[in-house]
């Protein structure tokens, strides 16, 4: 039986992550309803605009109820707005959002800049180009966040090589909880979503 894995599709990029999850093997289910939460083993917050995901989630009675399933250990991947909805501590978003307080970490929205600022590049990623003849992860960042602290118990998997951003962290893990500034939904490389479907199976079997 499949791992049941949902992408929660208030807004964003639900499609990519969706198509994603299935490639790496996973049974990917959509997620805008208390009862499609519920039935899920695992939960991909995509990218998108976060303080708007934030409302959303009240719109759609969801905040609540994420919350308790993620302090109930629910395993999550957040990519670049998802990064910050997961976040304990978020810098320069509007005083009224919300966020999920799931990893150990302070992000800053927008820190390599607007839209135009968006970029691509080479990544080394612990637990996947580290493997035996793996090659680079190329990572794709659009009004991306990166993160400024990193608690005792988080993981840092990835920072920026090189260029102005060198060594700012965009990939973290913290127990069953994975984040990413950069969106590998769009790049076609499955290894992201296949490390976070075999933390999933890991955890159930």
């Amino acid at each position: 039986m499949s791992t049941a894995v949902g992408v929660l599709a208030l807004q964003g990029d639900v499609r990519e992550h969706l198509a994603a999850l299935e490639a790496a093997g996973a049974h990917a289910v959509p997620v805008r309803r208390r009862s499609e939460l519920e039935a899920v083993d695992g939960l991909v917050i995509p990218g998108g605009e976060s303080t708007t995901m934030s409302r959303l989630l009240g719109v759609f009675d969801l905040y609540e109820p994420l919350v308790a399933r993620l302090r109930e250990g629910l395993p999550a991947y957040g990519s670049c707005a998802g990064m910050i909805m997961l976040a304990s501590e978020i810098l320069d978003t509007r005083p009224d959002a919300r966020h999920l307080d799931a990893l150990d970490v302070t992000v800053r929205r927008n820190a390599f800049g607007r839209q135009v600022d968006s970029f691509e590049t080479d990544l080394d990623f612990t637990g996947i180009t580290d493997r035996p003849g793996a090659d680079p992860l190329h990572a794709v960042f659009i009004r991306a966040p990166w993160i400024e602290r990193a608690g005792p118990g988080v993981q840092v998997l990835a920072t920026v090589p090189g260029g102005p951003a060198a060594g700012r962290i965009v990939a973290v893990r913290e127990g069953n909880v994975l984040a990413t500034s950069f969106h590998p939904e769009v790049t076609g490389d499955l290894r992201v979503h296949q490390y976070f479907v075999d933390m999933l199976k890991e955890g159930i079997c």
